[in-house]
């Protein structure tokens, strides 16, 4: 049976009125207040941490412990922060009312999904892993192959994906705009714009608000960041000892992953290998049409790394330790035959020990903040339940894996 999108829409609407929310009938206010690490300003909520008050390595270098934070975006108001975090958590934005946001961006998973190929709507394997999402607002290309240059344009990905989301533009707005709570939210984050009664949700409004949340997800108050800024017992000395090799000449791992993001946000062909009988993923090369990018992705931040195994595009390395040990195997160790790439230069051979493979690890542990981890909703404006805590645990994987937007 074909359904069109506004019959589509109305039967999520009606599945969902049949289902009792959290607080069933309870009228939903957007918070006034800026989440955590911002200050309201002139109505805008704005970052605020020690790191600005260093000056930034500006592709200077490694740089010390007092580096500064590269460009980030803030500005929204407090509304529309919190318009988002409904409509991330919110299941009615797909196709089915399967899937939310959440579903691959899990807060208690790092942001991530701890899965080495994420799940759609269909249950269905994606090639690639969902990237955390903690520290995005600093970030100035996305998806693994980078082919995005906004969150706006990121998420439109996901969105209308038949093997993620699985929604279409006009979908997306006839279900909105047909719930009253989310025309009502939609107008407290909008208010200038939503002053007659028909005016409609736009889809630069949905992103907007989606944006606004996903940009608050700050995590830069960990005990590496105590000791950084001068807490010198915040870490411990295998710790220490970590850092020291992480920074090192030898391990040169703070070339790429460079504090105080831990990512040089730069694309590295690096020769990692794919899950065993997973075909190879040419990674930015198609999007961005350059031969020599063949197998690079982004380097992603270490921020939380300990909250999202499995790790690398496609979820090769179950445990840190794993995804460490790979560096020291030697200069395109496990490039499969067939394949000539141009290796990233600072992919060499380290040769470190079992021990300084340990100590880098505890130092990776010492990365995890989850201190403005925001709150999940009690109440969905769509009426629907939550479901990223109980999405299925298994999915037919395709031997190619569907081409997820990741």
């Amino acid at each position: 049976m074909h359904l069109s999108g506004l019959a589509r829409a109305l039967l999520i609407i009606l599945s969902a009125a049949a289902l009792p929310a959290t607080a069933s009938g309870a009228e939903i206010v957007l918070s006034e207040n800026c989440p955590p690490g911002f200050e309201l300003t002139q109505g805008q909520c704005k970052l605020r941490s020690l790191y600005q008050m260093y000056p930034s390595l500006q592709d200077a270098g490694v740089g010390g412990l007092k580096t500064g934070l590269p460009a980030y975006r803030d500005g929204f108001t407090p509304q529309q922060i919190d318009l988002g975090r409904y409509l991330f958590f919110d299941p009615v934005l797909s196709g089915d009312g399967t899937v939310s946001c959440a579903s691959c961006h899990h807060p208690d998973l790092g942001f991530a999904d701890g899965r080495g190929r994420s799940l759609g709507v269909s249950g269905r394997a994606m090639s690639r892993s969902a990237p955390s999402l903690w520290n995005v607002a600093f970030l100035q290309r996305f998806f693994w192959d980078a082919r995005a240059g906004s969150l706006e344009e990121q998420m439109q990905g996901p969105l209308y994906d038949e093997n993620e989301m699985a929604t279409k533009p006009a979908q997306l707005l006839d279900t909105l705009n047909a719930i009253p709570q989310y025309r009502e939210l939609f107008r407290q984050a909008w208010p200038l714009e939503f002053q007659k009664a028909d005016d409609r949700i736009r889809l630069d409004q949905i992103y907007a608000a989606i944006t606004a949340f996903e940009l608050s997800l700050i995590s830069l108050n960990s005990r590496y960041d105590q000791y950084a800024h001068g807490y010198a017992d915040a870490l411990t000395e295998p710790e220490k000892e970590g850092m020291n090799i992480f920074r090192s000449f030898v391990a040169r791992c703070a070339e790429c992953h460079t504090p105080p993001l831990f990512t040089n946000q730069q694309l590295a062909v690096i020769g990692t290998p794919e899950p065993e009988g997973m075909a190879f993923d040419p990674g930015a090369e198609l999007p961005l049409g350059e031969p020599t990018l063949r197998g690079g992705f982004k380097v992603p931040s270490l921020r939380n790394v300990a909250l999202t195994a499995p790790y690398m595009h496609s979820g090769r390395f179950a445990t840190m330790r794993e995804a460490a040990e790979f560096y020291t195997g030697g200069r395109g160790h496990a490039v499969p035959p067939g394949e000539e790439l141009k290796i990233h230069w600072h992919i060499w051979e380290p040769n470190l020990s079992d021990e300084e493979l340990d100590r880098l690890v505890d130092f990776l542990r010492t990365l995890t903040d989850e201190s403005f981890k925001p709150s999940e909703p009690l109440q969905l404006p769509s009426g629907m339940r939550p479901v990223h805590n109980t999405i299925a645990r298994e999915g037919l994987t395709h031997r190619d894996g569907a081409n997820n937007n990741e």
